[in-house]
């Protein structure tokens, strides 16, 4: 696609959008009952479990990306366990592989917000519902979920956007292949590295103003609602 007099390959694109898409929906789903477990937890080891989830934020993209590779080869064991249920791709440089990794990576960016939101719901709801017999499900969806809107929001929206900036773990885990695994972050990186400025002028403006515009959906919910973010 021609934009700005140059060039734009849109598959990077496409691809970037559909593994942010997945993996929010796969933290989501796996990161709301996680959170909760967690939320609820009164022993020691609640400090460990948080530092774990966190440590994506502070580890470096490409250690995180060489482990992953490494427990993800091709010959490895979670593959060949894989194989035994019919699974006959791999999972190191393909799509399967990206999602993967962008699970782990985003990780905290799904539970920490949803935490937030379950902690701020006041206990004295939760017993009211226990007196009148509401099991634990029954709260959670009754009670919990609904009062907790904002903060699905958030994480919703901070996951995305932080999945469709990945770099190092993308690079390490699913590598740079034109139409199957190269995605935005990398396709700037193509552009410069061959010196085309106005390619990557152009993908690095889109990511820009993307991420200023997350920014402002999430500080706006934090100020208007009281949503704690990270």
């Amino acid at each position: 696609m021609q934009l700005f007099g140059a060039e734009i390959d849109l598959q990077p694109i496409w691809l970037t959008l559909e593994i942010a898409t997945i993996t929010t929906l796969i933290l989501l789903l796996l990161g709301t009952p996680l959170a909760w477990w967690i939320t609820r937890m009164r022993s020691s080891m609640k400090v460990v479990l948080e530092a774990l989830i966190a440590l994506p934020l502070v580890l470096p993209p490409t250690v995180l990306g060489f482990y992953l590779l490494i427990i993800m080869n091709p010959n490895g064991t979670v593959t060949e366990f894989l194989r035994w249920f019919g699974f006959e791709g791999q999972l190191t440089f393909s799509k399967t592989g990206l999602i993967i990794g962008s699970v782990f990576y985003s990780l905290p960016f799904t539970v920490q917000p949803l935490m937030h939101a379950f902690e701020a719901i006041p206990q004295r709801l939760l017993d009211a519902a226990a007196t009148l017999r509401a099991h634990a499900l029954d709260q959670f969806f009754t009670i919990v979920l609904p009062l907790s809107q904002r903060g699905f929001l958030v994480a919703a929206t901070l996951t995305f956007a932080h999945t469709v900036g990945e770099f190092g773990v993308v690079l390490m885990v699913g590598g740079n292949i034109p139409g199957q695994t190269r995605v935005v972050s990398i396709d700037i990186f193509d552009h410069v590295e061959n010196l085309e400025y106005t390619q990557a002028h152009i993908l690095s403006g889109i990511m820009l103003v993307f991420s200023l515009f997350v920014l402002m959906l999430v500080y706006g919910l934090n100020r208007r609602f009281g949503v704690k973010v990270g």
